[in-house]
């Protein structure tokens, strides 16, 4: 054998444990077909958080409206971008660098996986005791007329200029934290979701206090639509007209005064129409699909091992192991159930290391923090509010510890959490909308995943001001009945 493992993938689903591997003996190769580190490094998370942190501080700023506030705090995107591009653009070379410093063998093009043993990067043929498909997914691009004038994720985390008014087909992740960035620039935006909720997963309440937010700032929603079509306005206009559907232009009364005006400027003249099936009609100068994402595994031979996937994913065992014995599947692209998070594929990744060294159980997963990076946060762990209210083995109680704390919490008054306790009053779940409920949600996964007791917590004494350190002091009221 060439190798003892060959990693299809060089995201955190592989390498995190591949080192490891390396460090005892076992001789490694990562296949890549792409930028080395994968989707969150070169275009998701990273991208992501680089771009959102300035509408982060200017929303905190606004906390201060008449109140010490003195200017405004604008975001300059294409400023903002040319930084974003040039640090991400650093991502793969530090990895390829990290590789090296691991020994870590790298093969750059598309894994084919030609029998259990032997895979393939374009002529080379390389052989192999194990298999860990590391692929992740990709974003779904919906078949409707039109697709092709759709963007996804990763062209949004690029572009050059922010879009006057944008459709947003989709609000999970993507296409709430987009919204938001929207929002604080000023700019508005239709989103569309096929189903009655956005953010499904998280607290619905807390949810809708996002998009009240939201609505507020010029973001419409559009519930229960499904999208047909997409029609690009350069195509059907008529040459004589000075702009095709003026309904959700800016600055609308300008021509309603005038019909004959020229208006200037415009997104929806060079833009695009979105159809749904309900009659619903749309315009605007950008259309993005954010309806999820997929298996991302397409051509890398599954079929020639007899292997077989849905859009969630590789089915696997609790060893990570496909149906195939000496192939595993690692990251989002193994179908676990568990959620598709950066955090959970470097879980897979370290857990996969002890596994093929022989030092494993079955996997085991910690609770798991999950947050939608909206303008405010919401962010959940645990058991969920939603579980807890239809259950006698919980009671769900709500710490308003932002009304209570605002002076110090930079004047936010809104920040809540509902936390979820058993009957003993132990701390199994927690539903956060915060500024910075990232920092709540991995103190409460803390707190839930080492059994901390209330006494415990009202024992301890804590960094003040802070937001933790607030919180945690209301959860008195739960230990002390009050």
């Amino acid at each position: 054998m060439d190798y003892d493992v060959i990693y299809i993938g060089s995201g955190n689903a592989s390498w995190q444990g591949a080192r490891f591997l390396r460090k005892a003996g076992l001789k490694i190769l990562i296949i890549e077909e792409s930028l080395y580190g994968g989707t969150c490094a070169n275009r998701g998370c990273n991208s992501k958080a680089l771009l959102d942190a300035p509408y982060e501080i200017k929303a905190l700023a606004d906390n201060f409206e008449g109140v010490g506030k003195a200017g405004n705090f604008d975001v300059d995107w294409p400023a903002l971008m040319k930084f974003k591009q040039k640090r991400i653009a650093n991502m793969a070379p530090f990895l390829d660098g990290k590789f090296k410093e691991y020994d870590l063998d790298v093969a750059h093009g598309k894994g084919m996986i030609v029998d259990e043993h032997t895979v393939m990067v374009g002529d080379d043929t390389f052989t192999t005791d194990k298999i860990v498909i590391a692929t992740g997914l990709k974003p779904v691009i919906p078949d409707i007329p039109g697709k092709e004038y759709l963007h996804d994720s990763t062209d949004y985390l690029d572009m050059e200029e922010l879009p006057n008014h944008a459709i947003i087909i989709g609000a999970g992740f993507v296409g709430m934290e987009f919204a938001s960035i929207l929002a604080e620039a000023g700019l508005s935006a239709d989103v569309i979701i096929r189903g009655n909720m956005a953010l499904k997963y998280f607290h619905q309440p807390y949810v809708q206090r996002v998009i009240d937010k939201l609505e507020k700032k010029n973001i419409r929603f559009h519930f229960n639509e499904q999208v047909s079509e997409v029609i690009s306005n350069v195509e059907i206009q008529d040459p004589e007209a000075k702009i095709l559907n003026f309904e959700n232009a800016l600055n609308t009364d300008e021509f309603l005064r005038d019909p004959e005006a020229k208006i200037d400027n415009k997104p929806y003249e060079n833009g695009f129409t979105v159809k749904c099936e309900s009659g619903l009609s749309l315009t605007g100068d950008y259309v993005v699909a954010a309806i999820g994402r997929e298996a991302n595994v397409e051509g890398i031979g599954l079929e020639n091992v007899g292997l077989t996937y849905t859009k969630t994913g590789i089915k696997v065992n609790g060893h990570l192991q496909t149906e195939v014995p000496n192939i595993y599947a690692s990251g989002d692209v193994a179908d676990t159930g568990i959620a598709k998070l950066v955090t959970v594929a470097i879980h897979h990744s370290k857990y996969l290391a002890k596994e093929l060294l022989g030092e494993a159980d079955e996997i085991t997963y910690p609770v798991v923090p999950a947050v939608a990076y909206t303008i405010p946060r919401v962010a959940t762990v645990g058991v969920p509010a939603y579980v807890a209210e239809e259950s006698e083995e919980y009671d769900v109680h709500t710490i308003r510890y932002g009304n209570s704390y605002s002076l110090e919490l930079k004047n936010d008054t809104t920040a809540e959490a509902k936390v979820i306790v058993d009957k003993d009053l132990q701390i199994v779940g927690a539903e956060i909308y915060a500024a910075d409920a990232e920092n709540v949600a991995n103190m409460f996964a803390f707190i839930i995943n080492k059994k901390i007791t209330l006494e415990e917590l009202d024992y301890m004494i804590y960094a003040f001001p802070s937001s933790s350190s607030v919180c945690l002091y209301k959860l008195h009221n739960i230990h002390y009945d009050l």
